[in-house]
């Protein structure tokens, strides 16, 4: 009976992870600047047979270690070059994510508590966002996570092996998270005894056996250039230095996480300080799981780069947790739980509300009706939600948070997503360029938009700088093309403006021609 359970449980996350994951992979066009930039890398290794240096406009690109674009390059010739081979790896480790929890969340705690573990990753806002995106931070949570549940198992070859795997997919911060957060759980449970069984030689040799060999080769290629760019600049000068000041600010993380984890941050803080709290069998298992979350939130808000993205390794220890803790308020009958965590649920989705709204009139008026009719369903939502928690009724309120989730998220990729689409992609403006371009003159493109546009295009152009801008439109006299956005075509003088022709616009995008005079 046991077995057929198990089964069952796993069919029943394949099911919703696939649904997520897989149905809208490309549907949509790849995402300025960041999923572009992986598809084209990917392109380029296989156009030029070399998948040791990656490469972008047919220079080297020192960027990040080879793993994800070695997957999109063996999607593409699984596929065909398109935007579903190109987040094919983001999916497929998105859902290998989902089962590894679940696998991990039934050996720790109970069976059900990994069920509910892997269904609230799955269908978390942020881990479905970069499921379906041709970016690295899927698949280094996966390694990443695979790594330290290994540990956890006392699996420790396996922990080696992973982690060196994490090191191929994004660099060294791989090394810092398992060598920190095992570091900091050894030393606050006093375990530190159990250094002696962990393999550190052999397994040390295995890390750099699967680790070592590309950046040995990169450095013996490319020399100090390598080190300079890889090491320097994007790995310590990025964490000293904000890339966008924008983001540089401590609590960046904070909404990030409120609403990345959605529709369960209403359960967030009570399964923490539950885990706090924890006094039994399970106390250094939801230790690990808290140093293990709370190391990643900390390091990358004191980093001064800070994208969206960066925090997604947190969300499989903090999924495992609520899942443990509405196990365990189920089975024992917490009702207050489910009150608390109902009102909660009810501010998150305001929030939610609010956002879109705010979105609907900043990117299209069309934008407006959809969100609407997500309004009026998240607030259906929230009520069966209160309803079912006054009821006491677990069972219900968890199927409503996962069913409510994934219509949610349906309507998000089948009727949002399309008409945002041309305000964050510039696949369409291409085929406008291509109306107009006379196939000869020079190109010049906005640094941001450039990816996208050597995707679609084929073409690299010439990147343009902002601070740059009215001298390459002012200083030479020939026919060239301009891509760029509008506000900063705006603040060009009237004098300047009138050498110039306008062709197309679209969104944020501004097409223009120098004429020769």
């Amino acid at each position: 009976m046991t077995n057929k359970k198990n089964w069952l449980y796993v069919a029943v996350i394949l099911v919703v992870a696939n649904i997520l994951m897989f149905s809208y992979l490309g549907s949509q066009p790849l995402l300025d600047p960041d999923e572009p930039v992986y598809a084209e890398t990917a392109r380029e290794m296989l156009q030029v047979h070399d998948f040791i240096s990656p490469r972008i406009y047919g220079d080297f690109w020192f960027d990040k270690p080879p793993m994800y674009y070695w997957l999109v390059a063996g999607a593409f010739k699984i596929f065909g070059i398109g935007e579903f081979a190109a987040r094919f790896p983001s999916a497929f480790f998105a859902v290998g994510g989902a089962i590894l929890v679940y696998l991990s969340g039934r050996k720790l705690f109970t069976e059900r508590a990994g069920l509910l573990a892997a269904l609230v990753l799955v269908t978390s806002l942020e881990y479905f966002y970069l499921g379906n995106a041709a970016v690295t931070d899927m698949t280094l949570t996966f390694f990443l996570t695979a790594a330290l549940l290994s540990f956890l198992h006392q699996k420790y070859y396996l922990l080696y092996g992973f982690a060196a795997l994490a090191v191929v997919t994004k660099g060294p911060v791989a090394i810092f998270f398992c060598g920190v957060i095992i570091g900091l759980f050894l030393v606050v449970t006093g375990k530190l005894k159990t250094l002696k069984r962990m393999k550190v030689i052999s397994g040390g040799a295995l890390f750099a056996v699967i680790a070592l060999p590309w950046y040995v080769a990169m450095y013996s290629l490319h020399g100090m250039a390598f080190i300079d760019t890889f090491l320097g600049f994007h790995n310590v000068t990025r964490f000293l230095q904000p890339e966008h000041v924008s983001g540089a600010i401590w609590y960046y993380y904070i909404p990030v996480l409120f609403l990345g984890f959605f529709p369960w941050t209403a359960f967030l803080a009570q399964a923490f300080f539950a885990g706090l709290k924890e006094k039994g069998e399970h106390r250094h298992t939801c230790v690990f799981l808290l140093i293990w979350a709370s190391v990643v939130f900390l390091f990358f808000s004191i980093s001064q780069t800070k994208l969206v993205s960066y925090i997604l390794p947190m969300y499989p220890p903090l999924a495992i947790l609520v899942g443990y803790y509405f196990d365990k308020a189920w089975t024992e009958k917490r009702h207050q739980a489910l009150k608390w965590s109902a009102i909660s649920f009810g501010v998150v989705v305001s929030f939610l509300i609010a956002g879109l709204f705010y979105a609907g009139t900043v990117v299209t008026a069309e934008l407006m009706f959809s969100v609407k009719v997500m309004t009026v369903s998240l607030a259906l939502l929230t009520a069966f939600v209160l309803f079912q928690s006054f009821r006491h009724n677990f069972r219900a309120v968890f199927t409503t948070h996962v069913l409510g989730m994934i219509i949610f998220l349906v309507f998000l990729m089948t009727q949002i997503l399309p008409l945002v689409a041309p305000a964050v992609s510039v696949k369409q403006f291409v085929n406008e360029f291509r109306q107009h371009y006379d196939g000869q003159a020079p190109v010049y493109v906005e640094k941001f938009y450039r990816p996208g546009f050597m995707y679609y295009s084929g073409m690299a152009g010439t990147e343009l700088k902002s601070e740059k801008l009215q001298a390459a439109v002012f200083d030479e006299n020939s026919k060239a093309y301009f891509i760029i956005q509008k506000k900063k075509y705006e603040k060009l003088s009237p004098e300047l403006q009138n050498k110039l022709r306008v062709l197309a616009a679209q969104e944020d995008k501004i097409l223009f021609v120098r004429e020769i005079e």
